[in-house]
């Protein structure tokens, strides 16, 4: 993945964008899905005009904001998935990174994933679907180019990579949601179930050669 410009290699224009995600973030950090473009261009110092140049409409922002949060998120689940550890230990850490990321900010992990949920007047019809889903894909295929990259899964590795890829994402985020809303355990407890229900073929599989280990 690449890494983003440097703050002082950034345009007028690309700091000010920066700059309205971050008081953007600040409204859904405290409003969660009712977050309205209202009150994020108050929170910016502008009008909604100046807000609309920038991203169109609520359905821009959501887009800018989700690509923040994902590649943050992606950047922390490849730094577990790399870190020195045996691969059961690499595999609690990157459950656990995703299930701790949402739970630190589940404002902003409800905005992005359920956004109806705060939805009134003009934003009753925004359509989050249309946007999450994308969102959930491009985790899955970052996760089925990690699995590839790195375990030897024998013929038919491109496929499987991409089914196992998309499939841990899926997992993911329906256990993450359903333990956000009902805190049924400790976040370490659900960590080791789900890596019982991962553990099967990938315990078995070898490293890729020439890869990085996994």
């Amino acid at each position: 993945m690449e890494t983003g410009q440097r703050e002082d290699q950034q345009s007028p224009a690309q700091r000010r964008r920066k700059e309205l995600l971050e008081a953007a973030d600040r409204v859904v950090l405290r409003d969660g899905p009712g977050a309205s473009m209202n009150a994020i261009a108050a929170e910016a110092g502008i009008t909604k005009p100046i807000l609309y140049r920038h991203f169109g409409d609520k359905d821009g922002l959501y887009r800018a904001l989700a690509v923040r949060h994902t590649d943050a998120l992606l950047a922390s689940l490849r730094a577990a998935l790399d870190a020195p550890a045996l691969r059961r230990e690499r595999v609690e850490a990157t459950l656990d990174t995703y299930l701790a990321a949402i739970e630190a900010r589940p404002q902003v992990y409800r905005f992005l994933m359920h956004p109806s949920e705060g939805s009134t007047g003009a934003d009753q019809g925004f359509d989050a679907g249309r946007h999450s889903a994308p969102l959930l894909r491009r985790l899955g295929e970052e996760l089925a180019q990690v699995i590839a990259e790195r375990v030897d899964l024998g013929p038919g590795s491109a496929e499987l990579s991409r089914a196992w890829g998309h499939g841990i994402v899926g997992m993911m985020h329906a256990a993450g949601d359903w333990w956000l809303r009902e805190r049924p355990c400790p976040r370490s407890q659900l960590v080791h179930h789900l890596a019982d229900l991962l553990w099967g073929r990938l315990a078995a599989a070898g490293d890729r050669p020439g890869g990085p280990a996994f």
